[in-house]
């Protein structure tokens, strides 16, 4: 095909056209410390320099991360696929035999590790493997590199279907799988990502989400792509957030996270309210209405994504219509907690049965949600037997049960494995999860089953409460008969003082279970 009318599609070109274009303005915030687009690009060139010559990373070669949302992540998820390589963020929350694994599997030849995160690297990750320490500072090895390094224009590319990430799963049910994200799946998911979150040049987005999260659900590249600013963010604190949200240097208009976040800004306002409306995606779980309501009341404004590593990230978007606006509060965020419909680049998306079959629009019957288009993954890497499971049928299998609504958005029930089969009846978590957090004293849920004789599952709800609130598992349980029917009911509750969760917000429910199991008793 001619050469006039195509070119291969990488999200390294955003950072090019932004610097032409929005070369003045404030690229990156961290700290204390402002770059302008053009300092940016120059900082990304030198270091693409010391990769290809100091570090001798070429095309091809995999170069791993394991930073917090430090500027330096940023900068390398340009620098690295500027000189072809190929990135591997890995969660900060792991331990040394999982970065051991990911290591190996990847056939990473670089890491750029936190200092405070060296001591989880395994023992033997020194030898052909190069460690570059990141702390921030301005005199740390990294930083040294981008000083010494001679700019470098980025390599060509040649296809587009290129991998630009190898994304590990979180390996719960076992080893992590690298996902393969493309130029052209990155490229095109960022497009999608600046649209659906309103991005423009002006804007400015706090960086909550991890980096290393499906490159930050792409924003990594999207933020660019608008010309807005990064105000990178190294630890999730809730009053860190506030003191952002509150700024007057670089005022955040947008930024994305798991209602675990979103969970954190409202416990902690304070009688604080956001002064101009910050637009916030939201995903990993569904956030149920009464948070949605409560985050509203603070000027932030959700918009409910879902999306899987396996698809760069969100790959539906509630997508709000205007006649929405008039209905009552509590409608409209029963309405914003569904998943929606695929965003303006993926194909469409379908829940299915077990014979591939649509089910009926009714939003009453479960299937699987299965996917395909631009923003699905290449594949696992180094595991063709897997890739062949996710996508059979010609599509990709999500392995979350949802519903599909009559006006086409789909709402998900719950993961496949959390399904609770209780008395031979299927109980949804995420139903009995929303119908407990609409108490007032109740700040997290999560439900599981747990083993029990006479029932084969117990419906076992983990509940966090709201600071200086009260609430005992007998009131718990009188406030959800009033929402859920009488299999459904949670028959036992443990109040916890806090949920254990990975790197990027979402519960570990295999944690929760673990701890739980054989804790039921029959009734």
């Amino acid at each position: 095909m001619s050469q006039v009318s195509r070119t291969e599609l990488t999200p390294l070109s955003f950072l090019t056209r932004s610097e032409a274009v929005w070369g003045e303005q404030v690229a990156v915030s961290e700290g204390d410390r402002l770059w302008t687009y053009k300092e940016h690009a120059a900082r990304v060139r030198r270091l693409a320099g010391a990769l290809r010559g100091e570090l001798d990373v070429g095309p091809g070669d995999r170069v791993a991360l394991l930073l917090p949302n430090y500027a330096a992540a940023l900068e390398l998820h340009y620098a690295v696929p500027w000189v072809g390589a190929i990135l591997v963020p890995m969660n900060t929350r792991l331990g040394p035999a999982e970065y051991g694994y990911m290591l190996e599997h990847s056939g990473a030849k670089v890491v750029f590790c936190a200092a405070e995160l060296a001591s989880r690297l395994p023992a033997d990750a020194g030898g052909p493997l190069r460690v570059v320490t990141v702390d921030g500072s301005r005199e740390c090895e990294y930083e040294q590199l981008v000083a010494g390094g001679e700019e470098r224009e980025p390599v060509g590319l040649v296809d587009e279907a290129t991998p630009i990430s190898i994304n590990y799963t979180s390996g719960t049910t076992g080893a992590p799988k690298g996902v393969l994200a493309t130029h052209r799946g990155s490229y095109l998911q960022a497009l999608a990502m600046l649209s659906e979150a309103d991005l423009r040049g002006g804007s400015s987005y706090l960086w909550t989400l991890p980096m290393f999260h499906c490159n930050g659900w792409t924003f990594t590249w999207a933020v660019t792509a608008a010309g807005a600013a990064h105000v990178c963010l190294a630890k999730v604190d809730a009053d860190e957030i506030w003191r952002t949200l509150e700024s007057e240097a670089v005022p955040v208009s947008h930024l994305c996270g798991a209602p675990t976040v979103v969970q954190m800004i409202v416990e902690a306002a304070a009688g604080r309210r956001c002064e101009q409306e910050v637009r916030m995606l939201v995903g990993g779980a569904p956030p149920s209405p009464s948070l949605l309501e409560r985050a509203a009341g603070l000027n932030v404004r959700l918009t409910h994504a879902y999306g899987l590593t396996e698809t760069h990230g969100p790959v539906a978007i509630c997508a709000w219509k205007p006649g929405w606006d008039d209905r009552p509060a509590s409608e409209r965020a029963r309405l914003e907690a569904r998943q929606g419909v695929n965003n303006v680049v993926s194909d469409g998306l379908r829940v299915i049965d077990g014979d591939l079959r649509d089910v009926p629009a009714d939003g009453e019957t479960m299937g699987e949600v299965v996917v395909r288009g631009n923003t699905v993954m290449q594949g696992y890497y180094r595991d063709e037997a897997a890739t062949e499971q996710a996508f059979r049928g010609g599509w990709f299998h999500s392995g979350d049960l949802a519903v599909m609504h009559e006006d086409g958005y789909l709402e998900l029930r719950d993961r496949l494995k959390d399904i609770v089969v209780t008395g031979g009846e299927n109980v949804a978590s995420i139903e009995v999860e929303q119908a407990l957090m609409a108490h007032p004293a109740v700040s997290e849920v999560a439900v599981i089953g747990t083993p029990d004789v006479k029932w084969g599952e117990l419906v076992t709800a983990c509940v966090v409460l709201r600071p200086g609130r009260l609430a005992n598992p007998q009131d718990l349980e009188l406030f959800a008969r009033r929402h859920l029917a009488g299999f459904k009911l949670p028959r036992r509750i443990e109040v916890l003082d806090s949920l254990p969760k990975t790197g990027t917000g979402k519960v570990q429910k295999f944690v929760l279970r673990e701890r739980l199991s054989g804790g039921g008793a029959g009734g």
